[in-house]
């Protein structure tokens, strides 16, 4: 079994964040010895983000790419667990949450803004094509702060002579600063690793099914076919060029749906209304609700 190089941080689109509350209100944060006002946040706000647009993957994993990492109002931190690289993966995607102090919140945002978000503008961008942008969200209960950029996983020094075409001597160091402080987030010893936070499996009060044509192939051939359990596939258009479709459910649609998918893998095909459709099931995180949250976030 391997692991993506950034584990924990394994493998879409402007983030919605705003101060109004959206839910309970969390416990305010103090000014410490700033003299800053005492600061809220609503227990759904997103006060860190750091997720991924953008590279070369089908269009359902665009579409249902999940953040790296989200940190809300309420001390909650979502991540991405370990990822098995065997094809056909698990049919759910290994959430794990788990919860910081309002110090360590305080304190994430302050380290955020000191590596460069909201501060650094132009990175540059190396001449490397279809990967990854990084991008990171802050919001400190005023406003809004992001910073993307374009291959940050990828050091000109990976890239051969010339790798530094597109990219200044001060970018790059801008970027290494970056780079530094995404790895440091769930290092066994970082603010948010395992070592130092105690998870547990997220479980979703709301799941998104994206629904495309089953197609044959040597390897769905070997899939057991399963019933689906949840609303008629395959749901609403999500994108018409793309072929896809989208169905939300909660409740004990949400828990027949995510018991199912036990039995079933990233290739099962699944049996609806008579017809079978390839499903990549998305679990909602909190400050989303319905398919709408993954149309925008790409």
């Amino acid at each position: 079994m391997r692991t993506s190089r950034y584990g924990r941080l394994a493998v879409v689109p402007m983030l919605l964040l705003t101060s109004a509350a959206c839910g309970q209100q969390a416990g305010a944060t103090g000014a410490g010895d700033s003299g800053a006002p005492e600061k809220s946040y609503s227990a759904d706000t997103v006060v860190f983000r750091m997720d991924h647009t953008g590279g070369f993957t089908t269009p359902a994993m665009l579409a249902t790419r999940l953040p790296a990492i989200s940190v809300y109002g309420d001390g909650r931190v979502i991540t991405q667990g370990p990822v098995t690289m065997a094809y056909p993966g698990p049919a759910l995607p290994n959430l794990q949450v788990g919860k910081i102090s309002v110090g360590e919140l305080e304190n994430l945002i302050k380290t955020a803004r000191e590596a460069g978000v909201g501060s650094v503008t132009d990175l540059g961008s190396p001449p490397v094509a279809d990967v990854t942008s990084t991008r990171f969200t802050v919001f400190d209960g005023t406003k809004s702060e992001q910073l993307e950029v374009y291959a940050l996983e990828v050091g000109t020094g990976d890239l051969g002579p010339g790798a530094d075409q597109g990219v200044t001597a001060e970018q790059q160091a801008a970027r290494e600063k970056l780079r530094a402080f995404a790895e440091s987030l769930t290092g066994e010893s970082g603010p948010l690793g395992t070592a130092h936070l105690d998870t547990q499996a997220y479980v979703p009060t709301a799941v998104a099914a994206v629904a495309e044509a089953y197609v044959a192939n040597d390897e769905t051939l070997k899939q057991a076919e399963v019933a689906w359990p949840g609303p008629a596939l395959p749901g609403a258009e999500l994108n018409k060029d793309l072929g896809l479709s989208c169905v939300t459910f909660t409740g004990e649609q949400a828990q027949q749906v995510l018991a199912a998918a036990g039995d079933a893998n990233a290739a099962t095909p699944w049996a609806s209304e008579g017809k079978r459709w390839t499903v990549t099931l998305r679990p909602l995180l909190p400050d989303e609700s319905d398919c709408g949250d993954l149309a925008s976030r790409r």
